[in-house]
């Protein structure tokens, strides 16, 4: 039995309904809270004015970077690797200390110089080149499509689990069941909130949201030990998993320790740098206020990982333990039917479990709870990506090439423009990729995903030198970042589309031998650090006039900031 059936066979009754319908109906509120509060400028828009304190600010950061993958994808990659992927735990307190080190210096020159994007503040210390700031939206752009389509599909899927029995409907003679419901709901309702608030109401939800997402992730960990007897049983029950489950690199053999370690450096630092966490630095009250946020974050998000999806993945390799078949590995068929079905671990779980642990009636509304946080989860990405690339598309492109001379109210309905646009065409793909399996676009944007990441790396070059050392020149900053988004495409499925076949195999080749030893933005960054810094040598720099007041703006005591 799949965890769709196992979650069909719950009869939860409306409970679904009224707590989806109370969390919807509060996130429309904030949007139009925020709405109320906000005045009609990019600054306010974008970035909520700059006041943002220590809880919002370290809930909406949390909540940007933790995706629908924190409550099914990571629990999955445990449920079928075992302990090899703890040490992606690393990951969380690195974010943590990039918060504390980054976010507070890209706060102050922000702060000083009224910066919204990344591209802003790159752009202004190596001069203000058209084509550098084109190749900074270009990143943003491949990191933060990937994780709107993603999202949205996310949102199907929850809806088909949520409400198994509701019945297809013809409008406009096309039969609409639940999984484009739940698209088109996740898809409007967060384009709303975004689209009427801006940041002031995307902070707000990712509060509601980052809550949710927590609580949710200790309560699948809880329900899950005490299935097993509580805490001494369950250690006891890992423990005696086979020896490939309890070490690196796990039983599909994938994790490296060098894999590991360069995927935890370089996937915290890239995350983030990216657009979303980016404007979260700028929009924070104070430098004070991210160090705070930072100390939140780095302490908070990982007991709940350890203790929430680590738990709930470990307990379900012991309980619903994965088989070999015709040499590929296969989930329970208690979490899936299919060999990519590990990431409905949770769902598999809380259905089970949770109602044991608290009885039926309020144990279906925890369920509704967990699988609202999951959907929660999917919206607090989704907004924050829709948002940033709303920020980048206005500001880097439109301002630049488009308009240069609109008014700043003009480029605020301009940005709202492209909340819609972007929320309909990720919409409109992700509903005709689930019509057609082998609709091309959809296959590469999935497949995209696991590369978007590593596209936001090569940002990472740049804004050190920037924030830290000053000694790249502008057409060096230009060509390693070129260089660095070439070489991570080598990694996607493109090149099989343009190259011959004796060129993609080899292409094919390295990638895989790459891939294999490192993180993709590991190998990207490397590339692009090595031509950043050859063609820099050998290139002028920016005038010294340029870095020193760039530098002295760096470093402008906050306090003495009007």
């Amino acid at each position: 039995m799949s965890s769709f059936d196992l979650l069909a066979a719950l009869d939860m009754g409306i409970t679904p309904h009224v707590v989806l319908t109370l969390y919807m109906v509060m996130l429309l509120a904030f949007g139009i809270i925020g709405y109320l509060k906000s005045k009609t400028s990019e600054e306010d828009y974008y970035l909520a004015g700059r006041e943002q304190g220590v809880l919002v600010t370290s809930l909406t950061i949390m909540a940007t970077m933790f995706s629908s993958a924190a409550m099914l994808g990571i629990p999955g990659l445990i449920y079928k690797d075992g302990v090899s992927f703890l040490f992606f735990t690393l990951n969380l307190p690195l974010s943590g200390a990039a918060i504390y080190i980054l976010g507070s210096r890209i706060w102050r020159i922000g702060r000083t110089r009224g910066y919204i994007t990344p591209a802003d503040l790159v752009t202004d210390c190596y001069g203000n080149s058209g084509l550098l700031r084109s190749l900074i939206a270009l990143v943003g752009f491949l990191y933060v499509i990937p994780y709107i389509v993603m999202q949205i599909k996310a949102g199907g899927y929850l809806a088909q689990r949520m409400f198994p029995d509701t019945e297809s409907i013809i409008f406009l003679g096309q039969e609409i069941g639940i999984f484009e419901m739940g698209t088109i709901a996740l898809s409007i309702l967060t384009m709303l909130y975004v689209l009427i608030g801006g940041m002031r109401s995307v902070a707000w939800t990712d509060v509601v949201q980052g809550i949710l997402l927590l609580s949710g992730m200790l309560v699948a960990g809880t329900a899950t030990v005490m299935a097993m007897g509580g805490p001494s049983s369950f250690f006891d029950q890992v423990a005696a998993l086979p020896s490939a489950a309890l070490s690196v690199p796990g039983p599909s053999g994938i994790w490296s320790p060098w894999k590991l370690m360069t995927l935890c450096i370089f996937a915290s630092l890239s995350t983030m740098i990216q657009p979303g966490q980016w404007m979260r630095y700028y929009a924070a009250s104070s430098p004070k206020t991210l160090k705070r946020s930072a100390i939140i974050f780095s302490t908070l998000l990982p007991s709940c990982f350890l203790f929430g999806v680590m738990l709930v993945g470990l307990g379900a390799r012991v309980l619903y333990p994965p088989s070999v078949e015709n040499g590929a590995l296969m989930p329970h068929p208690a979490i899936g039917s299919q060999a990519g079905g590990f990431d409905q671990v949770v769902v598999a779980m809380l259905q089970e479990h949770v109602p044991l642990l608290l009885g039926p009636t309020l144990g279906v509304v925890f369920v509704s709870l967990i699988l609202v946080a999951i959907m929660a989860a999917s919206m607090s990405t989704a907004d924050s990506n829709l948002h940033a690339l709303s920020a980048v598309l206005t500001r880097d492109v439109y301002d630049r090439f488009v308009r240069p001379r609109a008014g700043e109210r003009e480029r605020a309905w301009f940005g709202r423009g492209v909340i819609v646009v972007a929320t309909l065409l990720a919409l409109w793909l992700v509903n005709l990729g689930e019509q057609d399996p082998n609709f091309k676009p959809i296959a590469l944007i999935a497949q995209l995903m696991f590369v978007a990441m590593a596209f936001s790396c090569q940002l990472l070059p740049l804004a050190l030198d920037a924030l830290f050392f000053r000694r790249g020149s502008q057409t060096g900053a230009i060509c390693g970042i070129t260089s660095g988004i070439l070489f991570v495409f080598l990694f996607t499925p493109f090149p099989q589309l343009i190259l011959s076949d004796g060129l993609t195999a080899s292409v094919k080749g390295l990638t895989g031998t790459l891939s294999g030893l490192f993180d993709i933005g590991f190998s990207g960054f490397v590339v692009n650090t090595a031509v950043f810094a050859i063609v820099s040598r050998f290139t002028p720099p920016p005038s010294k006039e340029r870095l020193e007041s760039f530098e002295r703006d760096l470093n402008t005591n906050p306090h003495t900031i009007k």
